[in-house]
């Protein structure tokens, strides 16, 4: 992977943060990552924020621009658009929520199937977010607390959710049916209501 597809990974990832910061993930000269960026801004894939700190001069922090967010490819999204829009005209909203009820009973077959052997939590979530990763998801997992933090830096299916909300509200249905009703899932961020990434929290119901 080239130094600049690199540095707009860490960024689809991390969100906002400083040269010195992705340097230091990534490996390079502080020096180094500021003339990659310097390059990307010029290509109107990422922009800065200066940071005042509590002492000192100014941070400055950088974060991919729409353009920079466009170029984690959102699988076959038009086709998708097209698709549901097509099915929405010859069957009808009922049809649509066939469709996607088909497409998250496929996807928990899948992944049911993948977490057979998995005997705790921590395991089964280690696999689905492995899974999501796979997927094009840009999944991670990290624990707060008693709660596990699954998050999606990307959806490659966001533009088709734009077109039809149903699939988001598929992806939490998929999730539920997946881990059962001993343990509650809430969606803290969303992609699709504008902000960077999606998390579900994800802990045993009290």
């Amino acid at each position: 992977m080239k130094s600049t597809d690199r540095i707009l990974d860490t960024l689809k990832r991390e969100g906002s943060v400083s040269a010195k910061t992705l340097a230091q993930s990534l490996g390079m000269t502080t020096m180094g990552v500021r003339q990659h960026l310097q390059s990307l801004e010029r290509d109107g894939l990422v922009d800065f924020e200066d940071v005042r700190a509590k002492v000192g001069r100014p941070t400055r922090h950088w974060s991919l621009t729409a353009s920079g967010h466009s170029r984690f490819a959102d699988s076959h999204n038009d086709l998708s658009i097209t698709l549901i829009d097509s099915v929405q005209d010859v069957f009808g909203e009922q049809g649509v929520e066939k469709v996607i009820a088909q497409r998250e009973a496929r996807t928990l077959a899948q992944y049911q199937d993948a977490l057979k052997d998995c005997d705790n939590l921590e395991a089964k979530l280690q696999t689905l977010a492995y899974l999501r990763e796979s997927e094009g998801y840009m999944a991670e997992l990290q624990q707060d607390g008693a709660d596990y933090i699954l998050i999606e830096h990307h959806c490659p299916i966001c533009h088709a959710a734009k077109t039809c909300p149903a699939l988001c509200r598929s992806e939490i249905q998929l999730f539920q049916r997946l881990l059962g009703n001993a343990y509650r899932i809430e969606r803290e961020e969303h992609i699709v209501s504008g902000q960077r990434r999606c998390t579900y929290r994800i802990g045993e119901k009290t």
